[in-house]
């Protein structure tokens, strides 16, 4: 719930233009996703306090094991959406602060994946035929490191140019998130992989399964989304004198090697100019941006072709409720954030367009999700005890 409610502001907070209004529903979301997670973090203290055993026990069940990072990307979007929101308002004291939570949470990401799909792997099953693209959520805290470091680098850089003092350590923080991001989105590639071959040989997972397909678009999007933010960027990201930049033979030699190095085969290497090299660097993050935002849509089509049998009118199944419906959302924020980073860098109306019309249609879902989500509380049919049976 608090991932989807704060994918919806950060994927507002994406779309052009930015008028008045939209900006307020982007508040709104944000407002609203920071009460929904102190709720759920002191609604989820007071069940392990009243169930003795039950925080130990969640590790090594099967199903909630999976769910436990999610805790982790709500923080991530919180960040990003206090980015977003919150630092053009502040002065540069936030922006600190929020440099400091990344390199935190970057941390705290890589340990929280390895050490859950670690325990996953030592006391789990799970046999291939109840495969869905749920087995990759321990490691989606690792697909929010580009989009946060995105954000603050161009928070920063939007502070620069206001004429405040930002001290960011920019490089640092592209580096170390494009590194993150990277092996979160291998880690997933993976996992995805085996999921096709999952469909290829069992056929579309099982009717309560269904809303789990969706979490497959999400780590192409938010790396495709992260990648072109920073390419956008890397003007102000790297200094003139980066080792990429300039030629490391012929940036600091001495008189004592001008001779040598001027015999050497690669004395005719010219250093790049500063502005080439970040021509570059923007090309190779569009060019990857493409591929992943194709593989992204792609997956998009897929997961709503798999919901069709129950959106025909001669249909009788019906998709029960449960909190995996919030996978409609939130990997589809992901999806709208990289159309318009896209149509952003390619200068594309078309792809600004799309964004919009995808974001329109997933407020809409976003809308239906939750209130299914509160009826169901209210029936009590949710979140109730149950027979044993």
């Amino acid at each position: 719930m608090t991932m989807a409610t704060g994918g919806m502001a950060n994927m507002i907070h994406s779309l052009p233009g930015q008028p008045q209004w939209l900006v307020s529903i982007g508040l709104v979301f944000f407002f609203l996703n920071l009460v929904l997670f102190v709720a759920n973090c002191v609604l989820i203290t007071l069940r392990f306090i009243f169930r003795p055993g039950s925080l130990v026990q969640s590790f090594y069940d099967q199903v909630e094991s999976l769910f436990i990072s999610s805790i982790i990307v709500s923080i991530a979007t919180i960040l990003i959406t206090v980015t977003q929101y919150g630092t053009p308002h502040t002065g540069p004291w936030l922006l600190r602060v929020i440099e400091a939570c990344f390199w935190v949470y970057t941390a705290v990401s890589v340990v929280v994946s390895a050490s859950l799909y670690l325990t996953l792997w030592s006391t789990q099953v799970f046999p291939i035929h109840t495969m869905t693209p749920v087995w990759v959520f321990p490691a989606y805290p690792l697909l929010l490191s580009a989009p946060l470091g995105s954000n603050i680098l161009k928070a920063a850089t939007a502070a620069t140019e206001s004429g405040l003092a930002a001290p960011v350590h920019t490089v640092r923080i592209a580096l170390t998130a494009i590194t993150v991001q990277g092996t979160g989105y291998l880690i997933s590639f993976m996992i995805c992989a085996a999921f096709l071959y999952r469909l290829m040989t069992q056929k579309l997972p099982r009717d309560h399964q269904r809303p789990g397909v969706f979490i497959s678009i999400g780590p192409s999007g938010f790396t495709c989304a992260g990648l072109v933010q920073l390419g956008l960027l890397a003007p102000s990201i790297f200094p003139t004198d980066y080792p990429f930049v300039t030629n490391p033979t012929t940036s600091s030699t001495t008189p004592a090697t001008t001779t040598a190095l001027a015999s050497s085969p690669t004395s005719n290497i010219a250093p790049l100019p500063p502005g080439q090299a970040a021509t570059i660097l923007r090309l190779l993050a569009y060019m990857a941006g493409l591929w992943l935002w194709g593989l992204s849509l792609w997956f998009f089509l897929v997961s709503v072709g798999s919901l069709w049998k129950y959106l025909r009118p001669e249909s009788k199944g019906k998709l029960r409720f449960q909190m995996t419906w919030f996978s409609f959302v939130f990997p589809n924020t992901a999806l709208v954030t990289a159309t318009e980073a896209l149509g952003t860098a390619l200068d594309s109306d078309g792809l600004k367009i799309f964004g919009c019309v995808l974001a329109a249609c997933l407020a809409m879902v976003w809308a239906l999700v939750f209130y299914e989500m509160v009826r169901n509380l209210w029936r009590k049919e949710l979140l109730w005890p149950k027979d044993d049976d």
